[in-house]
């Protein structure tokens, strides 16, 4: 069962559930998205989810949304950060379109410390899954934690090395936390909530709502938050239209680091290599490219 901090709520009405079924009302507009609801709470700044819906709308939630949280098959508690809390990442006020509201599990004390993500194809090649590999155990030896979006592949690469070496990791949904996707990868989202940290920002009642279509539009969301996140995205590989292209457009517009390995930019099949780094991303063919930037202020 899917057991939460906010359960109480339902005996005591402590504010955190309030403002979680507030915001997941505000997301069963129809045509609410992450831009819509960032423009909302913009024009009105410092004010909660509850001050900017009827409470009707959000009281009426409640059954619906404790029967999605109870008949999960997940077994780690889950928790939120309300932006202008002071826990609340500073990092994402850089993003384009702040996420007012995260879903977490596990040690929220990792959002302190220093941050890289690692992202790349769900279907790498052998030397793709290797490079990974190298950089991921290279980063966690020199006290990164290692952020990733928990997707097959390179994705999951990073998150499997950091846990081997004894590092930190942080995986960042591009679904609920009362789901698994892929499924394959139950087991290391589990072990990733209770002993490291899990987060989402996707609203449990819009995307049971929603078709799988409607919700794959979350996923390229999930990527802005990953590079918002962190100091700098490495991507390990990718194809001209892979949703990492997202992260690193991201990546660049919050003046987060961009780094490209070199094997990129000699695969002939692709061209979005040589577009990011005219953009200011920076090649990487040696580790020292990569951790000579991140000890550099700029």
């Amino acid at each position: 069962m899917f057991k939460t901090a906010i359960d109480n709520a339902f005996s005591s009405a402590i504010i955190p559930f309030k403002e979680i079924a507030a915001y997941e009302a505000l997301w069963l507009e129809s045509k609410a998205s992450f831009k819509t609801i960032a423009n909302l709470f913009r024009q009105n700044p410092g004010r909660l989810p509850s001050e900017l819906i009827h409470e009707e709308f959000y009281k009426g939630l409640y059954p619906e949304l404790k029967k999605l949280i109870q008949d999960s098959k997940v077994d780690y508690k889950a928790n939120i950060l309300i932006n202008e809390t002071f826990d609340y990442p500073t990092g994402l006020k850089d993003a384009q379109e702040q996420v007012e509201i995260l879903y977490y599990a596990g040690n929220l004390e990792y959002l302190q410390t220093r941050g890289v993500a690692i992202v790349g194809s769900r279907n790498p090649s052998d030397n793709g899954v290797k490079r990974a590999e190298k950089i991921t155990k290279l980063l966690v030896k020199d006290n990164f934690t290692i952020v990733s979006g928990l997707a097959k592949g390179i994705d999951a690469v990073a998150h499997k090395t950091a846990i081997l070496q004894k590092g930190r990791t942080i995986a960042v949904l591009g679904t609920p936390l009362n789901t698994y996707y892929p499924k394959e990868n139950s087991k290391l989202q589990n072990f990733i909530a209770h002993h490291h940290l899990l987060i989402s920002q996707v609203p449990f009642v819009r995307y049971s709502k929603q078709s799988p279509f409607g919700n794959k539009l979350f996923f390229p969301e999930r990527n802005k938050t990953m590079s918002a996140l962190t100091e700098a995205t490495v991507i390990i590989e990718a194809s001209d239209t892979s949703g990492t292209l997202i992260q690193a457009k991201a990546a660049l517009q919050q003046h987060r680091k961009l780094f490209i390995l070199d094997s990129c930019f000699q695969n002939p099949n692709i061209s979005w290599p040589a577009k990011f780094e005219q953009l200011g991303a920076i090649r990487v063919k040696e580790y020292e490219d990569i951790i000579g930037r991140l000890n550099v202020k700029d």
